[in-house]
């Protein structure tokens, strides 16, 4: 285990305790809330870190503008993920290619960032708990659950979006935290213009 990856998880453990030092029971948040808080989260921006399926870490910051919007900028590279037009495009700076292209609606993503978000639907919820400090929610599409699963953590009174865990459709997880959400923050429609940072590239 890497130096930044032991630092990195002594310091989830600090902010687990801190967390839990809170109130002793804070309430669970209902399906509708969490849907609530998601549809009233048209625009924002935040600091990341990433941990993906190798152990690796990453760190960035994160553009969301809802619908179907949302772009990962990762430090100390050109690289980045960008959603926007109903595509996914991933840019690797590591590579000589071109960044790599698949439809949105087919990423666990796409439930955060639909339009009207519904965890009410038959199905898209397989899993609603509380561990006394924070609610977990983890949903998938009901249509296609093959497509995998996005598991959301919120803490509540104020609710808000802590961190997600991805799991696509080859059972691969990625772990995103969130750091200083800020809401309602001003961002260009161009961050999310796919074919314009193509162009750039």
């Amino acid at each position: 285990m890497t130096m930044i990856r032991r630092s990195f998880l002594a310091s989830l453990a600090a902010a687990s305790l801190a967390v839990a030092a809170g109130p002793a029971f804070a309430r669970q948040l209902s399906l509708g809330e969490v849907s609530s808080y998601l549809n009233q989260l048209q625009s924002a921006s935040s600091g990341f870190t990433q941990i993906n399926g190798d152990g690796s870490i990453q760190t960035g910051t994160m553009y969301i503008k809802r619908p179907g919007r949302i772009r990962f900028e990762y430090q100390g590279d050109r690289s980045m993920m960008i959603a926007g037009g109903g595509q996914v495009a991933v840019f690797d700076a590591r590579s000589n290619a071109g960044p790599e292209r698949y439809p949105l609606n087919q990423t666990p993503l796409n439930i955060i960032l639909e339009r009207n978000v519904d965890l009410g639907r038959a199905g898209m919820v397989t899993g609603h708990t509380s561990d006394g400090t924070k609610t977990t929610v983890t949903a998938q599409d009901p249509a296609h659950p093959d497509y995998g699963s996005i598991q959301m953590v919120f803490t509540s009174d104020p609710v808000e979006l802590r961190q997600w865990i991805v799991t696509d459709n080859a059972g691969q997880k990625t772990t995103v935290v969130l750091n200083d959400l800020k809401p309602g923050a001003g961002i260009s429609d161009s961050k999310f213009n796919i074919r314009s940072e193509m162009s750039k590239w």
